[in-house]
């Protein structure tokens, strides 16, 4: 018997014959966290209720609910939503034991959540509208007029807001803004970072700025034949190819605790990161030792961009700048 199925069991005891229902507020691919949930069930006889929905949307509600929300868990696919959280002392401290489980620039500076997965930015690009050889070296560089009218990208995408805070951090309010001016007078604007992925494969722009796992499940939906694009890293570890993390956290206020953090272990256990990987996430797993899913180049193989948590911060001075600059 599994160590998380005894938990179950004993939960379930010291709860209710029918057990703990656990409620997770979910802002991760709705696939990857349904597949998690059942097989955590299955194990450990505990209920997930999940609520799913853009992190950043279900954040700013548990920021609203404070110490009267019903969730036990809070799942998401940046780290900024978790700090900004964390900033409001609306999460738990997580064991010792489970953080040092994984890297420790993948955790919470304060404890108080852990990575689960991680993702990459990326341009996907048209070659017949643009080759490799002519991409841009930087994202500043996407802000040159050569590429007015041949950029899509999704600002309101929440995938869009840690972009810009990187940049805030790598080069400051003015080149942020100025860029930011560029996207607005030369970028296609999509709704999300699908609808970016599609716009480029379909020839409707030549370069778009997405997480690269999108690409890899058009492809896995569309076939290879129908693949019409690639991707590309920002070379020299370029701010355009910044790691993201996406995390999962206890809240300080859960009504079942030891149900939230038995689903926080399994998440990050060698089970559930081998789901993530086998499954089509396209992410990397954090835990040390479970490969990625075959279809992407090791991760010690791309020019990425590493930005310390607390650095990139909660994403509240990039949200305003978005604000102000009209593209949200």
């Amino acid at each position: 018997m599994t160590a998380i199925a005894v938990m179950g069991i004993l939960l379930a005891a010291c709860n209710s014959s029918a057990g703990p229902v656990l409620t997770l507020y979910n802002g991760q691919h709705t696939e990857l966290t349904a597949a998690l949930a059942d097989r955590f069930t299955a194990e450990s006889h505990i209920a997930v209720a999940i609520r799913s929905n853009d992190g950043v949307v279900l954040a700013d509600q548990l920021l609203s609910e404070g110490s009267h929300s019903p969730a036990d868990v809070y799942f998401t696919e940046n780290s900024p939503e978790l700090m900004n959280l964390e900033d409001h002392h609306l999460l738990a401290k997580l064991p010792a034991r489970l953080l040092s489980s994984v890297p420790s620039e993948d955790v919470s500076p304060g404890g108080e959540w852990i990575g689960v997965a991680l993702r990459i930015s990326c341009m996907v690009y048209n070659p017949s509208l643009v080759t490799s050889h002519n991409l841009p070296r930087s994202l500043l560089d996407l802000a040159e007029s050569k590429w007015d009218g041949k950029i899509a990208i999704a600002p309101t995408d929440s995938d869009f807001v840690p972009l810009v805070g990187a940049m805030l951090h790598a080069d400051g309010p003015a080149a942020t803004r100025s860029w930011l001016a560029a996207m607005k007078s030369h970028a296609h604007l999509y709704q999300n970072d699908e609808s970016v992925t599609n716009a480029v494969n379909d020839g409707e722009a030549a370069i778009g700025i997405i997480n690269q796992y999108y690409w890899y499940r058009l492809r896995l939906e569309v076939g290879t034949q129908g693949m019409h694009s690639s991707l590309a890293y920002f070379p020299n570890h370029d701010v355009g190819s910044v790691i993201n993390i996406s995390g999962i956290a206890l809240l300080a206020h859960a009504p079942h605790p030891g149900a939230g953090l038995a689903f926080i272990r399994f998440v990050v256990s060698s089970e559930g990161q081998k789901m993530l990987a086998s499954g089509d996430d396209f992410e990397y797993p954090v835990l040390p030792g479970v490969a990625p899913n075959a279809a992407l180049p090791p991760l010690s193989t791309l020019p990425t961009d590493r930005i310390p948590v607390t650095e990139l911060g909660n994403d509240e001075a990039a949200a305003t700048l978005l604000q102000t600059s009209g593209l949200s």
